[in-house]
């Protein structure tokens, strides 16, 4: 646990609350996704506790014990859809019986942080960075495909199948059996106003004004009780094994930990891969660094203790943390008092939650899926390589009709193995893989001489030495952050950059952006011909990159410097 800093109480006081409004709707709604598969009255209100439990354990322990100062953790996207499909499991297996259901959770979410810390220990976390953009976007795309679709039907009032081809294939014979149209009212104009009501102010959440709202007028429309939570217990959350009513005498502790264990290992996997990457945007936003192993070890005790309490598995929140950064969050405090919040939530306001409408979550989380499906990478997808187009189609398609993991590694798999080709393939005078990642500060090369000696104070190289690929973007990203803020010129030397893949590619975007952004005018000399190809395909040169600022030879560039006023 790293030394906590008081100096931005107040930001972090603010920002966690506000992280804390954000998170209370998000944790309902994640909660009953994750036991929508289940045929029981009392699936909601479980749902809905084991989110806002999930939430509450899971974001102070985190903070606490993490090594990202802003991360902001709870149930997410991702994680809710494994637990989910170990939810439908065990309730099938078990003929319907609840307490191994929660029992099966618990154990799974004690697997999963146990596998975190063990991550942590073993220092896993730098391996992240290898994983390519393809795999990410195609599996992310995938991830908020399955949630809308899942969404659809609460959004009309109907029960969701668990599998996905059932969703599709059952969808026209349950809307023939009849909607209802006041959830469906209800569900469309929570998405309404989670749209538009930013356009008005951004300084209260949309989701928690679209959640009070919608949720008043439902009082109207006198809906039945089976399209609302419904109430959930209140009070001080109780260990799986002392919970009231959870009977641990009738259940087969050894099929229950077998099937909780793979599940518990793959939850680890996706959070720690979920966890990591938000912990990289806080660093942009924040100009900090993390601890990726510490932040798997509180990510792991979090978890832990949310499986201990029957509380869902979660990860870093990519939402939360930007909305805790952007309202004065800076440290683990901010996190700690967003639990804070909701248990407070938990323990008074129980009562009050079992009005909220399950089309009005649904719209709420169709808007979350919406968000993370990768528009980007999909909008480029005839622009890209054709190797990234297909292993991002492949981890998508998997993603939604397989499984979550099998898609990753399938991904993972076909990426080395068409990068090792393109590694053969690259024209004579490729460097060695010791090589590939060298974006170290050089001496000047020969034909930097002409540099008059007045500007040069205020002019940046950054020479760049091998491919810019999905292996090698973390040093690449390193470098360019470490151009210095005060340059008005920086020239990017792409003479010995051979290749950029996909990731490549959105991480020289990026680091364009941020230069630019800093008041740098960026300049660009020798591009080779498939990184150049790639570059003006998606548009970066020109919209980004004027062409008068990309030079076939460093004297041209020279000439263009001495006719600036610098």
């Amino acid at each position: 646990m790293a030394f906590i800093s008081t100096k931005n109480i107040k930001g972090d006081i603010f920002g966690g609350l506000t992280a804390g409004i954000v998170a209370l709707p998000l944790a309902l709604a994640f909660g009953i996704q994750a036991f929508g598969g289940i045929d029981s009255p009392e699936a909601s209100s479980l749902g809905a506790l084991a989110g806002l439990i999930g939430a509450t354990m899971l974001g102070f322990f985190a903070a606490l014990f993490g090594g990202t100062h802003s991360q902001i953790s709870g149930p997410t996207g991702p994680m809710t859809v494994i637990t989910a499909s170990l939810i439908s499991g065990a309730w099938t297996s078990s003929s319907g019986d609840i307490s191994t259901v929660l029992i099966s959770m618990s154990l799974a979410g004690l697997f999963c942080g146990l596998f975190q810390i063990v991550f942590g220990l073993i220092k896993i976390g730098k391996y992240v960075r290898y994983i390519p953009y393809p795999v990410l976007s195609g599996f992310m795309s995938g991830i908020g495909i399955i949630i809308i679709l899942q969404q659809i039907y609460p959004l009309i009032g109907l029960k969701s199948p668990v599998l996905v081809v059932d969703m599709v294939a059952k969808f026209p014979q349950m809307v023939m059996n009849g909607i209802s149209v006041s959830a469906l009212i209800l569900g469309l104009g929570t998405i309404v106003i989670i749209q538009l009501f930013p356009l008005l102010t951004k300084k209260i959440p949309s989701t928690l004004v679209a959640l009070i709202v919608m949720t008043l007028i439902s009082l109207a429309f006198n809906l039945d009780e089976k399209l609302v939570i419904g109430s959930i217990p209140s009070g001080l959350p109780m260990p799986f094994f002392a919970k009231d009513g959870l009977s641990l005498s009738g259940v087969n502790w050894l099929d229950v930990l077998k099937a909780s264990v793979i599940p518990g290992l793959t939850l680890a996997g996706l959070g720690s891969i979920d966890t990591l990457l938000t912990s990289v945007v806080a660093d942009n936003i924040t100009k900090t660094k993390h601890n990726s192993n510490q932040e798997l070890i509180g990510q792991g005790i979090g978890n832990m203790i949310a499986g201990l309490f029957c509380g869902l598995a979660g990860a870093g929140a990519t939402m939360r943390t930007v909305v805790n950064v952007k309202s004065g969050g800076r440290t683990q405090i901010s996190g700690m008092i967003h639990s804070l919040l909701l248990l407070a939530i938990l323990l008074g306001l129980g009562s009050l939650v079992k009005y909220v409408p399950l089309s009005v979550l649904a719209g709420i989380l169709i808007t979350v899926g919406w968000g993370i499906i990768d528009f980007k990478g999909l909008k480029d997808l005839l622009k890209i390589p054709v190797s990234d187009a297909f292993v991002l189609v492949v981890v998508l398609l998997m993603t939604v009709f397989v499984d979550l993991l099998t898609a990753v590694g399938i991904g993972m798999i076909i990426a080395c193995v068409l990068f090792m080709k393109r590694a053969g393939d690259l024209v004579e005078g490729s460097y060695s893989s010791s090589e590939m990642t060298n974006f170290d500060k050089e001496s000047p090369w020969s034909d930097e001489q002409g540099i008059p000696e007045e500007i040069k104070h205020k002019i940046y190289i950054q020479r760049l030495n091998g491919p810019i690929f999905f292996g090698s973007i973390t040093r690449f990203q390193e470098v360019m952050h470490d151009v210095p803020k005060q340059a008005k010129v920086v020239i990017i030397r792409m003479k010995l950059v051979s290749f950029m893949d996909q990731s490549g590619l959105y991480a020289m975007e990026t680091a364009i952006k941020d230069l630019q952004a800093n008041g740098a005018k960026v300049l660009m000399t020798i591009i080779q011909p498939q990184p150049l190809y790639m570059m003006k395909n998606v548009d970066l040169i020109p919209s980004l990159v004027a062409e008068e600022n990309t030079f076939k030879t460093f004297e041209d560039c020279t000439a263009y410097l001495k006719t600036l006023n610098l």
